[in-house]
């Protein structure tokens, strides 16, 4: 079977929920939450839920369990804290939830970053993903730009065939 044709059989929709993390935006201001949310319904998916929480290891580990534990939900789309600065903790609250990482997502987020936009910066950046269950969870740096190129590149056209994957 050709890669196409396995992900002929992949469902139309994906349930998504989007959680910004950050200390300081609002819905009115959430640029990055609100450039997913439109990637998400241009192509279709549902967003079933979306959260604007702080840079705090307890609500994000919250968020994402509520998300893993509502059936309604396929996959958490984090944007935001996943830098290195002191505040940024969003890979430190679902690292430990993963039960498989997807390297291949932070790898090629960080490669793309670099040839394709800010160069050596992109070493800077803890993009990640992983599974709980048969919930796809990613994590994204907050930058309007980050958003696009995780989304264009990487996300969406996959986003279908990893739920595909989670539901064998």
């Amino acid at each position: 079977m050709s890669i196409q044709e396995h992900k002929a059989t992949a469902p139309d929709y994906a349930r998504c929920m989007i959680v910004t993390v950050s200390d300081t935006r609002n819905k009115e201001t959430d640029k990055s939450g609100y450039l997913i949310h439109s990637f998400l319904t241009e192509h279709h998916h549902q967003i079933n839920e979306y959260q604007i929480i702080r840079d705090d290891i307890h609500l994000i580990k919250k968020a994402a369990l509520f998300a893993i534990e509502n059936e309604e939900i396929d996959v958490i789309i984090f944007n935001g804290g996943t830098g290195i600065a002191t505040r940024d903790v969003t890979i430190e609250a679902l690292a430990p939830l993963f039960e498989k990482e997807i390297t291949g997502f932070g790898e090629l987020f960080r490669m793309l970053s670099y040839t394709e936009d800010i160069g050596s910066g992109a070493m800077l950046s803890r993009a990640a993903a992983g599974v709980k269950g048969q919930t796809t969870i990613f994590a994204l740096p907050g930058s309007s730009g980050a958003v696009k190129l995780a989304m264009n590149k990487l996300i969406l056209p996959e986003l279908t065939h990893i739920v595909q994957q989670m539901q064998k």
